[in-house]
């Protein structure tokens, strides 16, 4: 394996690293969850069922790309040295998909739409994949863990934030013409056009620009290593030996394969979970981008406690716990409909007593959302830090 030693980075340089999470999830949270993505599946496709359906053969195609070349792409950079020519190019991809969602009015062709949301989410997880691979060689081991969790935190805050302005600013509604806190969108959006949920594509594309600029100026990159043919032969050849290796140490290879398996699940639960309240309760941006936003605050303070229990129980046992309770949040999301959770074991009152959430369904949605928004940040970070 060629050399690619780097300098410990200072407080700057950390701060740089983590703001890479702040830069990169607002594209998570109001594109893929809370925002575009219902708006794709209840107001671009002719009904939701055919949305969800084209919005899920997205996120399955974009899912089996990553699975298949993230190891590759991984292998070949560790023979490169630097991450940051490999984070520019996919950041490049994403900034450019994203901003083309402009373009995706009530009617227009819901294949190339799909196609830009997946080149954007491949993108988007193939820039993680190397910026989460500068960090072992930043700080110390015993810091990891820490460092990781407080960056998913910070990456939820920055989520938050810009989900807090498309609600405020952004969204209208599709009577009144006014956000919810009466004001007439800004920019002249217009929601009958879907202008305001389109307009999350190029906003999560310039905050990416952004702040993903602090990781660039501050953060130390490894030293170069081999150029681009000797290091495809060389990191094609570690990849195999890794593989073949890691199959005599069973703990690990149980968990990188586990990893593989509860990974898809958790970003399917992501992906999925604003869509399928959109069309089961029929949930207008507004209603989606508040939901978004009780998420967001649990999912901070998720990250705050995980960095402490990660250092004091370490970074596997906050994944087995983090787990646990996503399983019983899927259980209940998926399990929930009008007038009843848990298939039906637990009957719900149907009236609504108006506002927003104002039937006991949305509440247990609500009640379920808070246990993913609690677990999701610590079962990404801690995987991350326990690799």
């Amino acid at each position: 394996m060629a050399e690619v030693a780097v300098q410990r980075a200072t407080g700057r340089g950390i701060w740089g690293w983590m703001f890479f999470d702040w830069a990169a999830q607002p594209f998570f949270t109001v594109v893929t969850t809370f925002i575009f993505g219902p708006y794709f599946v209840s107001r671009m496709a002719s009904d939701p069922t055919t949305g969800q359906a084209a919005w899920g053969y997205g996120i399955a195609a974009a899912g089996l790309v990553i699975a298949v070349l993230s190891p590759v792409l991984g292998s070949i950079a560790d023979q490169t040295g630097p991450r940051k020519p490999w984070i520019a190019s996919f950041a490049a991809v994403k900034i450019i998909s994203l901003t083309l969602l402009w373009f995706a009015a009530p009617g227009s062709s819901l294949f190339l739409i799909v196609l830009l949301f997946s080149l954007a989410s491949v993108a988007a997880e193939f820039s993680t994949v190397f910026n989460d691979s500068m960090m072992p060689r930043l700080v110390p081991k015993e810091d990891i863990g820490k460092i990781s969790n407080i960056a998913w935190g910070l990456g939820y805050l920055g989520g938050m934030v810009a989900l807090i302005f498309v609600v405020l600013f952004l969204a209208g509604n599709l009577e009144t013409g006014k956000t919810i806190i009466g004001l007439d969108p800004l920019f002249g959006l217009d929601p009958k056009l879907g202008e305001d949920a389109r307009f999350t594509g190029p906003m999560s594309a310039g905050w990416y620009f952004l702040f993903i600029l602090p990781m660039f100026i501050f953060t130390p990159d490894a030293i170069k290593g081999l150029s681009m043919g000797p290091a495809v032969r060389e990191g094609l050849s570690e990849l195999k030996s890794t593989l073949f290796e890691v199959r005599k140490r069973v703990g690990i290879f149980r968990f990188l394969v586990a990893r593989m398996i509860y990974q898809d699940g958790v970003n399917a639960l992501l992906a999925l979970g604003g869509t399928f309240a959109a069309g089961m309760f029929n949930w207008s941006i507004t209603e989606i981008g508040m939901f978004g936003i009780i998420l967001n605050v649990v999912a901070i303070f998720g990250c705050w406690i995980a960095a402490r229990l990660d250092t004091a129980l370490g970074s596997k046992a906050v994944v087995m716990i983090a787990l646990m309770l996503l399983l019983l949040a899927t259980i209940g999301v998926v399990s929930t409909g009008p007038g009843f959770t848990l298939l039906g074991l637990i009957q719900l009152p149907t009236t609504d007593s108006g506002g927003l959430f104002g039937t006991a369904a949305e509440k247990a949605y609500i009640l379920y959302g808070l246990l993913i928004g609690l677990a999701f940040g610590p079962v990404q970070a801690s995987s991350r830090s326990y690799m």
